[in-house]
C-alpha cells in the first residue's frame, strides 16, 4: 500500500508475508465469532474442550424440573407442556480438576465499569460459602461483554460485597475486580481458558503444560 503526502514524497507500507496474513485472520476471526455467543456457551465449548484434552471434568450442572402436563403427539415422542422449578439452583458448573473438586457461577453483564451484586442469588452465596468450608475450589467468572473479557473471582473476594449489600454499594466495580481476580481474554480453543486462572489463584502457578 502506497501513502501520498502533500510535499510529494511517498510512504510504502511493507506487505505482510503469508504466514502473518494467515495468523492476523485467524485471530480476527476468533474474536468477532464469539463476540455474538453468550456466556453460558463459551463455557460449555472450553469444557468439552477441556473433557476431550483429559484436563478436567466440569459440567453444567441440570436444573430440577417438576413435569406437570406432557403430551404425546405421537407413541414415540412426549412433548412437555408443563413445569416448573423444583428448587432454587445452586450455581452453574462443578466437577473435578486436578484431584480438587471445582464449583462456580457464572454471570454475564453489559455494565461499563462494574458488575451488580443483586446477579447473585442468597441459595447461590449459601452454597458457595459451603463449598469454601468443606475445601472445594470455588469461584465465579464474570463476563463483560461489551470488551468480550471475563475474569476468574474466587469467592472470598465476593463474600465482603455481598455482605454489605443492604448498607453499602449495590455493585463491585471493574477496578476491584481486575486488582483481585484474574483476566482471561475470549479465545478459540478453548473460548475461555479459566484454567489457566484457576492454576495461578489455586495452584500456586503451578500451570500444567
Amino acid at each position: 500500500m502506497v501513502l501520498n503526502y502533500p510535499n510529494g514524497k511517498k510512504f510504502q507500507k511493507p506487505l505482510e508475508s503469508h504466514g502473518d496474513q494467515i495468523k492476523k485472520a485467524r485471530s480476527t476471526a476468533s474474536t468477532f465469532s464469539n463476540r455474538g455467543m453468550t456466556l453460558e456457551k463459551l463455557l460449555n465449548e472450553s469444557n468439552t474442550f477441556y473433557l476431550t484434552h483429559n484436563r478436567a471434568i466440569i459440567h453444567k450442572k441440570p436444573t430440577p424440573l417438576q413435569i406437570v402436563q406432557v403430551d404425546y403427539p405421537k407413541r414415540s415422542a412426549a412433548v412437555v407442556k408443563e413445569a416448573y422449578f423444583k428448587q432454587p439452583s445452586t450455581t452453574d458448573y462443578n466437577g473435578v480438576y486436578r484431584g480438587k473438586y471445582i464449583d462456580f457461577e457464572a454471570k454475564e453483564t453489559t455494565n461499563k465499569t462494574s458488575f451488580p451484586i443483586k446477579n447473585f442469588h442468597p441459595h447461590q452465596i449459601a452454597h458457595m460459602r459451603q463449598c469454601v468450608e468443606h475445601g472445594g475450589i470455588c469461584f465465579v467468572i464474570i463476563r463483560f461483554s461489551l470488551y468480550n473479557v471475563q475474569y476468574v473471582l474466587s469467592v472470598e473476594h465476593v463474600f465482603p460485597w455481598w455482605d454489605q449489600l443492604e448498607s453499602g454499594r449495590k455493585s463491585i466495580p471493574l477496578s476491584a475486580i481486575e486488582q483481585d481476580g484474574i483476566k482471561v481474554e475470549t479465545g478459540a480453543y478453548p473460548a475461555i481458558d479459566y484454567l489457566q486462572a484457576v492454576d495461578e489463584l489455586y495452584f500456586n502457578s503451578d500451570i500444567i503444560g
